[in-house]
């Protein structure tokens, strides 16, 4: 691992063992799908990772088949007590936060908006607010989504400048918590020379995730057990993208916020443009690879409102932190259903796992030799 991480540390646009290091980094969300895997690299990194969550709400859960190799990260709470919040920051002296705790389903915020904006909005404010009093922070990188952004549906890709908005609860929640940083940044944090960043990314996927109303969850869930695949919107268009890019960008983000606190304010992590598919499509090449599966088509009149186009321009981040996607949408889609299949098979979810991380970092070393 050593000599691995030795031999990208060099690259650009790769977060670095050396740096990871030692820190300590508060990571809320860390018992969620990203915040596992998240986890994990920053252990294998060397990082002191102290976790801010409610108990996983999934079986199974990433981050129970992964807790063998983080039994020092405690921290379950909930965000919404703000006496807990506080607690944990000051138990945690945290020198990086990465935040990553939410409601984070479309679905879910029809159903209970309130909870929604109580996770998402006052949550994040609860964070911060304990954050002022945090004597060692040098930086913390806020997670929001792509759905942040008003949405005309033109077909163009979000910059990080275009309005925020939010037709939907959750879309709304993450749109004000981006509004509540901004407002944290410049009335405490700039003073004190602390960055603060917000990261939007979107449709994430990679083995692990069992979540409720994602697609590849529920197609894995579906065809594991013989039945159909019910899909509601399979002309809808999303920016894929394998767990480890936007996590990669959030990471390279908290490097150079620590370095340059006022780089930057909101930085976009996305796929490049062919990467954008519709649902059919996805599916259908991860039937191919999975092996088996049917699904039943929608015409996309079923359910509440969702946006029929997302996308993103990740090019501020290329510019500022040499950030580039790696993986292309057959290699995100293929490595994450042999997860699925290689993990049902018996293969160990740590494992699996690792070989991914490790497998990306090839990437970065075959494209800057390539280059």
């Amino acid at each position: 691992m050593e000599q691995r991480h030795a031999a990208v540390e060099e690259l650009v646009g790769m977060a670095t063992a050396s740096f990871w290091h030692g820190k300590r980094v508060l990571l809320t969300g860390h018992t969620g799908f990203k915040g596992s895997w998240l986890s994990l690299w920053l252990a294998e990194m060397g990082a002191e990772v102290f976790g801010l969550s409610l108990e996983a709400n999934t079986d199974p859960s990433l981050y129970t088949l992964l807790r063998g190799a983080r039994e020092g990260q405690k921290g379950i709470c909930d965000i919404r007590d703000r006496a807990a919040v506080a607690a944990a920051v000051l138990r945690a002296k945290p020198e990086i936060v990465l935040h990553l705790a939410a409601q984070p389903l479309v679905r879910a915020a029809y159903r209970d908006p309130l909870a929604t904006y109580e996770t998402n909005v006052q949550g994040t404010a609860h964070l911060l607010d304990a954050l002022r009093l945090a004597p060692d922070l040098r930086a913390i990188v806020i997670v929001t989504t792509d759905k942040v952004y008003e949405n005309p549906e033109t077909g163009r890709a979000f910059v990080e400048t275009d309005p925020l908005g939010g037709h939907d609860p959750y879309s709304a929640s993450k749109a004000a918590a981006e509004i509540v940083a901004a407002s944290y940044r410049q009335s405490f944090f700039a003073a004190r020379s602390v960055g603060l960043a917000t990261v939007r990314a979107g449709n994430v996927i990679g083995g692990g995730d069992w979540a409720e109303d994602r697609l590849i969850p529920d197609a894995v869930r579906a065809w594991e057990n013989g039945r159909p695949l019910e899909v509601r919107r399979p002309q809808a268009v999303r920016p894929w993208q394998h767990v480890l890019e936007p996590l990669n960008g959030y990471l390279l983000t908290a490097e150079r916020l620590w370095r340059e606190p006022d780089f930057a304010s909101r930085l976009n992590f996305g796929p490049d443009h062919q990467a954008a598919a519709s649902v059919g499509t996805v599916l259908e090449k991860a039937r191919a690879v999975y092996g088996r599966g049917e699904m039943r088509l929608g015409d996309g009149s079923d359910g509440p409102h969702e946006a029929g186009y997302l996308m993103l321009d990740s090019g501020l981040a290329t510019a500022t932190l040499g950030y580039r996607p790696r993986w292309d949408l057959a290699d995100t889609i293929g490595r994450t259903m042999r997860w699925y299949r290689q993990h049902s098979e018996g293969v160990p979810a740590r494992a699996l796992c690792l070989a991914d991380i490790h497998a990306y970092e090839d990437a970065l070393l075959d494209l800057r030799l390539a280059g």
